[in-house]
């Protein structure tokens, strides 16, 4: 492994505090073993609380929901393509969350390593995955919690391809990649990471649309 040590990004469903728990205890393994780990509601944008700062700014529900999309949009793509190294992918849940399944399908098409977890018996198909879903990681999935960083260790060790460079991306992920880097640089720039004020200024100053308030 190298000196320096990898980053995560943890992919699965955040809509309830259930849901957040489970994703906050993946990362926390992770980080007890020296990972760098992007948790999106954690590390980027809860949209929730970001969206209600925006409209008591007197911006309106729905123009505020677009810009704001569009900038959770950017940023999770910069973190997926250019600042994290492979996925943890939580598929519980009745369904796979979606936005999950598209981080996973991003990390794939760029070579990353991605690592399933799943002891969520629902969503099978005569007691298997949708093929599309575990195809993305060779047909594995794993059901033990505190074992997620020694697999990803393991994964990480027989990595064998390098991740896209940027520059042979399609013009629309290299667009999404440069809002989203600019976008975290502000984020840190602010330390707005955690403080819903500010993340709703950056978000403002970069993605509102400017003759709309």
């Amino acid at each position: 492994m190298p000196a320096s040590r990898p980053t995560i990004y943890c992919a699965g469903p955040l809509f309830n505090q259930a849901e957040r728990n489970e994703m906050t205890l993946i990362a926390d393994l992770l980080t007890n073993r020296g990972y760098g780990v992007y948790l999106p509601h954690r590390d980027g944008m809860e949209f929730r609380l970001v969206h209600e700062e925006l409209t008591e700014r007197g911006w309106a529900a729905p123009v505020a929901g677009a810009f704001l999309h569009a900038a959770i949009f950017a940023l999770d793509i910069f973190q997926l393509v250019s600042e994290c190294d492979a996925v943890v992918w939580n598929l519980n849940g009745r369904v796979p969350d979606e936005g999950a399944v598209s981080e996973a399908a991003i990390a794939w098409a760029l070579g990353k390593p991605i690592l399933a977890y799943k002891e969520d018996v629902r969503s099978m198909i005569t007691g298997r995955d949708n093929p599309l879903l575990v195809g993305l990681v060779e047909f594995e999935t794993m059901s033990e919690l505190d074992q997620i960083p020694d697999r990803l260790e393991e994964l990480l060790e027989r990595r064998i391809s390098t991740p896209s460079e940027l520059t042979n991306l399609p013009p629309a992920v290299q667009k999404a990649v440069g809002q989203g880097s600019l976008l975290w640089t502000a984020m840190q720039d602010e330390s707005a990471v955690g403080d819903n004020m500010a993340l709703a200024n950056v978000v403002t100053e970069l993605f509102a649309p400017k003759s709309v308030s």
